[in-house]
């Protein structure tokens, strides 16, 4: 399955990017994160609780960046796997275009797969849930970005 759409961010571009590279807001942004740790500056694990359907299930994984090209863009890759549920694994191309100087266009390409019991459960199903999962992850990032920022204007 592939998503591909843009979210508009009231924060500059190096904000954004930093923030794409903070392990503790993608851990906020992230539906169902239960753990995100760093591993190395490319590489993280995870541990993300999710309901697909009637399925819900805890998978564990890795997440890797590369074709970092900063502060503009990068590929998010990434597999999990949920035991008898199954495995999701896919990928992310974000990349950042600034819109004057304190709005960003995020722009995400995705790609997803998933086997198992999860799979079972049907294309229209699983699109609809990884669309939602995807819009919520953006509207919440974008959230935690802009009140990371105002904390820090604060401060």
């Amino acid at each position: 399955m592939e998503i591909r759409d843009s979210v508009l961010i009231a924060q500059d571009r190096e904000t954004v990017w930093r923030a794409l590279n903070d392990v503790e807001v993608l851990r906020r942004s992230i539906p169902g994160c239960d753990t995100l740790e760093q591993t190395s500056p490319e590489n993280m694990t995870a541990t993300v609780t999710l309901k697909v359907g009637p399925i819900k299930a805890k998978f564990a994984g890795e997440v890797t960046l590369s074709e970092i090209n900063a502060p503009e863009s990068y590929r998010l890759s990434g597999e999990g796997k949920g035991g008898i549920a199954g495995f999701a694994k896919g990928s992310a191309r974000v990349r950042l275009e600034a819109q004057g100087a304190d709005a960003t266009l995020l722009h995400y390409d995705v790609t997803a797969d998933v086997g198992g019991k999860i799979a079972q459960l049907g294309a229209r199903l699983l699109d609809s849930t990884a669309r939602k999962l995807s819009k919520q992850f953006f509207e919440d990032f974008s959230a935690a970005v802009c009140a990371d920022a105002a904390a820090e204007a604060l401060s």
